[in-house]
């Protein structure tokens, strides 16, 4: 795919602001249901976009978008880690009730098949959603919107019972396993279309790539690069939406994570010449994640390529007209990582927070979140409201309409079903009224670690044991005060013991009663 150069290079979608007009003033028809993108990028850092404070990498439209509308300074991802980030945003449960909580795979230990020259496994994907409990496609789907997803899954194997043509999407491109979209030149993607007539998702096999090798010399000449890709199949389904019904998409794409590689084209030209002394060296030998030199500029050149991706997003809703009814949110999974040669250090690209992706400390799950929507929400706004993914489905349903969603959706077969969020529809409506948590909840098993926001407290517990920090004076996490706060200890360990269900698949230390 081709994207405009002069799009490449940054030039800024300059997008119009009208003053918002009253849904119910007499003689005017209601406000049409808003159709809703988000958008998910994966392991970007708080750090990691101008717009929050990154000086090295250009995201003209990104920074845009937060000019335009609404910055927030104390979001949250759903963990520290992909997939049960993921189960959060769809399932609107934090990760001590959902039934993801790690990056379980199904493709270990399965028959290999055979594409062109090279090997790959008869199945791919990652640990089910519950099939009982709803997931925010189904709730748009139900509600009478056309749904698209774009870019990593991580919710279901193939052939399982979570599958995107089993859970509300009408238009899925991708792909089904996050291992898999370690490789930006893979094997083959996945693809459903309901309106194609598609019974179940299938394998797309990228016949020009499988003529070289997956990890040998010659994969730097696999031409089909998959980011293009599915940013080419979004952008398609976009321009096949009318004002006619209200669509739903999901673009989770899957920059800036590792493997560190890109087309050299003028973004990545223009990274290298930028950081000239660049002699930086990444990716693992014989793994998903190829050699790679330039590691700078190349995790610079994704980031900026990202950013294009977003403008002509943006662009396409101009054109067609559907801007001043779109709401438009981005956002990133978890935090930065240093995978294939990532270096964060290098770009500071935590945000000054301290920890990494895996890490329930604030640099792992606080993450850039932005919301646009011309006409609605105001521009030039910044908002500290603390809020989580599993927010993001209760938000969704107060705009669209749907009331009392949690009794709306709970399975009746089951004793209990979770639900976590609170909407915060109120600020992006610049509402009076807004709800705010008694505390957020992350829980980890890969690390061992459980993590609890209390207003300006937070608690890290590794391996069991808690450590209390108090973000109003120490953002960085530096200093643990547990043992001169004993009562605040108790308090919030005894939230974490009455959060937590306990899962077969997922285990974590929990802090001892106190």
């Amino acid at each position: 795919m081709k994207i405009a150069q002069s799009t490449l290079l940054g030039s800024i979608v300059m997008l119009s602001h009208p003053v918002a007009q009253a849904a119910d003033k007499p003689g005017k028809p209601s406000q049409p249901r808003p159709n809703i993108i988000y958008i998910m990028c994966d392991d970007m850092g708080y750090g990691d976009l101008g717009c929050y404070g990154q000086p090295f990498i250009r995201t003209p439209h990104i920074d845009a978008m937060a000019a335009q509308g609404i910055r927030f300074t104390q979001a949250y991802a759903g963990s520290p880690v992909s997939a049960p980030s993921r189960a959060s945003l769809m399932t609107g449960q934090h990760t001590g009730h959902c039934e993801v909580r790690g990056n379980k795979e199904y493709w270990r230990n399965v028959p290999m098949v055979q594409y062109g020259t090279v090997e790959e496994y008869s199945r791919v994907g990652q640990h089910p959603y519950d099939p009982d409990h709803v997931i925010l496609p189904e709730i748009m789907k139900d509600n009478g919107y056309t749904t698209g997803m774009f870019g990593k899954w991580a919710g279901g194997y193939e052939g399982s019972v979570s599958t995107p043509d089993k859970r509300g999407v009408d238009e899925f491109y991708g792909y089904i396993c996050q291992f898999q979209a370690h490789s930006y030149y893979p094997n083959f993607l996945n693809k459903y279309s309901r309106k194609n007539g598609d019974t179940e998702v299938k394998r797309i096999i990228l016949e020009e790539n499988v003529r070289y090798s997956m990890c040998g010399e010659d994969y730097d000449q696999r031409p089909q690069y998959s980011a293009d890709m599915i940013h080419q199949a979004a952008m398609q389904w976009l321009d096949e939406q009318t004002a006619d019904q209200p669509f739903f998409g999901v673009l989770t794409y899957t920059l800036p994570h590792a493997e560190l590689v890109q087309p050299n084209d003028s973004i990545l030209k223009a990274y290298k010449k930028a950081f000239f002394n660049d002699k930086t060296w990444g990716g693992q030998p014989g793994s998903r994640y190829a050699e790679t030199a330039h590691t700078h500029a190349q995790f610079a050149g994704m980031i900026t390529r990202l950013d294009a991706y977003v403008g002509e997003l943006l662009a396409k809703l101009q054109e067609k007209g559907l801007a001043e009814n779109t709401l438009v949110i981005f956002t990133s999974d978890n935090g930065p990582h240093e995978e294939g040669g990532a270096d964060p250090a290098f770009f500071g690209r935590d945000g000054k927070l301290r920890g990494l992706k895996r890490q329930c400390y604030e640099g792992g799950i606080r993450i850039p979140f932005i919301a646009y929507w011309p006409g609605t929400i105001a521009p030039g706004q910044e908002s500290d409201h603390q809020l989580a993914f599993y927010d993001v489905m209760p938000t969704f349903c107060d705009l669209i309409g749907v009331k009392n969603y949690v009794k709306r959706y709970t399975n009746k077969k089951k004793a209990v079903d979770y639900f976590d969020g609170l909407s915060f529809a109120p600020t992006l409506l610049g509402k009076e009224g807004q709800p705010q948590h008694e505390f957020l909840y992350w829980e980890f098993e890969e690390t061992n670690q459980l993590g609890l926001r209390m207003g300006d407290w937070k608690m890290v517990v590794k391996q069991g044991v808690p450590f209390l920090y108090d973000l109003s004076v120490d953002i960085h996490e530096d200093h643990n005060i547990a043992d001169s706060h004993p009562e605040q200890v108790k308090k919030m360990v005894d939230i974490i013991l009455s959060q937590h269900v306990e899962s077969p698949d997922f285990k974590v230390t929990l802090p001892k009663a106190l």
